[in-house]
């Protein structure tokens, strides 16, 4: 096994006061491991606001993303919810911007847990892969083990917003499907797309020291 080393990071452009983005940022090598402990720590001591620790796009450049590999982060990402929007244009002008960074160590992040505007993303992801070339990864955004779990999961989120389980207002960000799936239930939940379940370990290195 290889393990992967990285953060679900939140991301943020400089003045920007709303709703950070999400972006997995992955260690490469130890150039990355490095790098990534200094843009989280700087997230921490610079980065603090009601959304906890974030991290400003300006901190990264060819230096610090130097090592990293990274994710869109699904519709949750800025591509994605610029393609979930209905703004494909600004999709692709983002995804450029990402791609001059990170180069094809950028993946367009595909996600299928039943929650809204995901299948509209992957249709955007996927007319974007093909138009710039760009790989493209099934993810699951797990948060709990196990499917009946998410009823425990969903009160701990209630306990730390300060809401009720009972409220019907409350926000709604998790699914019951964000579980820990098997190898074989992403094979058959991605079955049209057998791509996006190819591994990424041809990007990851095979530094010893990570």
């Amino acid at each position: 096994l290889k393990p992967l080393i990285g953060v679900d990071a939140l991301v943020r452009e400089d003045g920007d006061k709303g709703e950070p983005h999400r972006l997995v940022l992955l260690c490469q090598d130890a150039r990355g491991y490095r790098n990534l402990t200094r843009l989280v720590t700087r997230s921490y001591l610079e980065g603090q606001g009601r959304h906890g620790p974030t991290l400003l796009r300006s901190w990264l450049d060819a230096e610090t993303a130097g090592g990293l590999v990274a994710l869109s982060g699904a519709r949750d990402g800025d591509v994605g919810r610029a393609l979930v929007a209905g703004r494909s244009a600004e999709a692709r002008a983002m995804l450029e911007s990402w791609l001059a960074l990170f180069g094809d160590r950028y993946y367009l992040e595909l996600q299928r847990t039943g929650r809204p505007g995901e299948e509209e993303c992957i249709a955007g992801s996927l007319d974007l892969a093909v138009a710039l070339g760009v790989p493209v990864v099934a993810t699951n955004d797990v948060r709990f083990l196990r499917a009946d779990d998410f009823e425990s999961h969903e009160a701990r989120v209630c306990i730390h917003e300060g809401t009720l389980l009972a409220d019907a207002s409350r926000p709604r960000r998790y699914s019951d499907q964000q579980y820990l799936r098997s190898p074989e239930e992403m094979a058959r939940l991605f079955h049209d797309l057998p791509e996006a379940l190819a591994s990424i370990r041809a990007g990851m290195g095979e530094d010893p020291d990570i």
